[in-house]
């Protein structure tokens, strides 16, 4: 069960959706596991300058309005996140990383540095882009899949010829107010179920709209995540089907 004491930080601002399900909103610098992790899942910004109605990371007035991390400050950024999932995670665990391709050299570096092992570089392939003149359009995204231990680390196949590119749509959401470029459910689900098992502990340091979460619930995986921007709440609360919003103080426990 996840208790407070899995979780030392200061910030008091807390959704409790059960006793194995939570979300703290702070910095993931701010937060310490004191158990670690099974799997790590991070979508974090991607440092581009990206513009839009919409926030997630670093975010000021909006909650969904989307701040992008600067582009100078993305490479200590990375550095600190890699480093935080590889001290919060199990000595057998993994971690899926999501990246986009301009700033994937820093990811790169920031895996190695940190002492991952790169099991595969993944490419999910979605069905559009933004349109460009004079250049290919982008249409893809890449996952890492690191682990620590090369001869210890959960794979389950999802089927016999498993290829490393994935092909799965994304969701046009016409009208309906998001937390930037969410995830597909279906690919989040596919990395918790090819990297852990039912009843382990799943973590997300930069949530989001909290789609990590949400399969979490459906495929019976603990879940703690972290998201800096207490503001995305209500989104949670939809995506998550919550009735209200049940917020419980935070007591911060002893290492």
């Amino acid at each position: 069960m996840v208790r407070k004491k899995l979780i030392t930080s200061k910030c008091k601002d807390v959704l409790k959706i059960n006793d194995e399900h939570l979300i703290v909103f702070d910095d993931f610098r701010n937060v310490k596991l004191n158990v670690k992790a099974d799997l790590i899942f991070a979508d974090p910004p991607f440092g581009i300058d990206f513009k839009s109605n919409l926030e997630t990371y670093n975010r000021t007035p909006d909650a969904l309005s989307y701040v992008e991390v600067p582009r100078e400050d993305y490479p200590a950024f990375i550095k600190e996140l890699v480093e935080w999932c590889y001290n919060s995670l199990k000595d057998d665990g993994s971690m899926w990383l999501v990246s986009g391709w301009n700033n994937l050299r820093w990811v790169l570096d920031a895996v190695e540095d940190a002492g991952f092992i790169q099991l595969n570089h993944v490419i999910w392939k979605y069905q559009f882009g933004v349109f460009t003149r004079k250049r290919f359009v982008t249409s893809h995204y890449h996952l890492l899949l690191l682990i620590k231990d090369k001869d210890n680390y959960t794979f389950n196949k999802p089927e016999h010829y498993s290829e490393d590119v994935w092909i799965i749509k994304r969701r046009y959401r016409r009208g309906e107010e998001t937390a930037g470029n969410e995830l597909p459910d279906e690919l989040v689900e596919r990395c918790i179920k090819v990297s852990s098992n039912p009843g382990e502990l799943v973590v997300d340091p930069v949530l989001g709209s909290g789609t990590t979460m949400k399969a979490c619930l459906k495929l019976n995986r603990r879940c703690i995540g972290v998201e800096i921007n207490p503001r995305l709440k209500k989104r949670i609360a939809d995506k998550l089907n919550l009735n209200k919003i049940p917020l419980t103080n935070f007591t911060k426990s002893r290492a």
